[in-house]
């Protein structure tokens, strides 16, 4: 450590490495814990702060993540209220994506989104680790061919069904625009990165092996060879496919330390599935922050006792909904806390 209290790239030190020692499968103190769409999805003052409006409305959801990196591609963005990004032309024909940028040029288009995360780190003055975001090819097409959100995906399996070849070239162009874009948060600040296939469960195990999980694997493997490239240190990387729980062992060996967990899967049968060496996060079903404190606190005892204290990030099944009380999500944060101190001592 220099004597300012500044690291080696310039940022202040990390003075709470917990989540990260857990992500690395080292033993922790307690259970660390974070929630996925915190601050500027529903926190009153976050909304309230013009800076961290503009930053946290681009980075607040999977969602917006998508958008980011599709608009970068060259893909036309709206935002429909109550919808979310809406792609008013979007893929029909496979001549259509002859249309898109290059992939290597995603990175240098949202050198914004650097800018904020480096901003963010600074501003975190240590207390907590910063993680950086992206959804992962699958999900990103999905917005692509339907143009937004779907209850079926039907139009976008049907690309996969009907034109698998487009469909793989078109993966393959994610890919390679998701590797910068990566590593381009690293260098900018993010000191873990997770990867969002938040339309897994659309795919069943064919079809996830076949156009899912080959991009999943080559996101991981190419991040880390760049990374050694670059000289940058290495970080944890997280794979969250929710309603992928078909696919667990599989993205246990897909080049992730961490393998997040949907509310639907059962911690002992999920730890079954990926070994002991691989970090589980996860999975308390959102909803449950609307029970009483005590409840939260009772439904966190019984999480913990089944995920047990090692290789485990604490985590809601999915991301915090805009009317959720900030109070409930601090007793979900004080339970994960407590009990996990009390786990260790027995």
């Amino acid at each position: 450590m220099e004597a300012n209290g500044l690291g080696p790239q310039g940022f202040p030190e990390l003075k709470n490495d917990t989540f990260l020692r857990a992500a690395w499968g080292e033993e922790t103190d307690y259970t660390p814990v974070w929630c996925m769409r915190q601050a500027g999805r529903y926190l009153p003052e976050f909304r309230e702060t013009r800076a961290a409006q503009d930053f946290f409305s681009t980075c607040r959801s999977p969602e917006a993540c998508c958008e980011l990196t599709l608009q970068a591609l060259g893909m036309e963005v709206t935002m429909v209220p109550g919808k979310g990004p809406s792609f008013p032309e979007p893929l029909r024909e496979e001549q259509d994506l002859e249309c898109l940028r290059d992939p290597e040029v995603v990175a240098s288009e949202l050198d914004y989104v650097f800018q904020a995360i480096t901003l963010t780190r600074q501003r975190l003055a240590g207390r907590v680790p910063l993680i950086g975001f992206a959804g992962a090819p699958w999900t990103l097409m999905t917005y692509m061919v339907e143009g937004g959100g779907s209850s079926t995906m039907a139009q976008a399996k049907r690309w996969l069904y009907q034109r698998p070849q487009a469909s793989h070239q078109l993966l393959r162009i994610l890919t390679d625009a998701l590797v910068p874009y990566l590593v381009g948060q690293v260098a900018a600040g993010a000191q873990a990165l997770q990867l969002f296939e938040s339309h897994a469960g659309h795919l069943g195990p064919q079809l996830f092996s076949k156009f899912a999980l080959p991009y999943i694997r080559d996101v991981a493997k190419q991040v880390k060879a760049r990374l050694r490239e670059a000289g940058l240190a290495p970080v944890p990387m997280i794979i969250f496919a929710k309603d992928g729980h078909f696919a667990l062992e599989e993205l246990a060996q897909a080049g992730y330390e961490v393998v997040g967990l949907d509310w639907t899967v059962a911690p002992k049968k999920a730890r079954e599935c990926v070994g002991k060496t691989v970090t589980l996060q996860g999975n308390l079903d959102p909803c449950a922050l609307y029970a009483s404190e005590e409840e939260i606190g009772q439904l966190v005892k019984q999480m913990l006792d089944d995920f047990g204290p090692h290789c485990y990030i604490a985590n809601l099944g999915h991301g915090l909904y805009p009317d959720m009380d900030p109070e409930h999500v601090g007793a979900f944060v004080d339970a994960v806390h407590k009990h996990s101190r009390l786990l260790r001592q027995n």
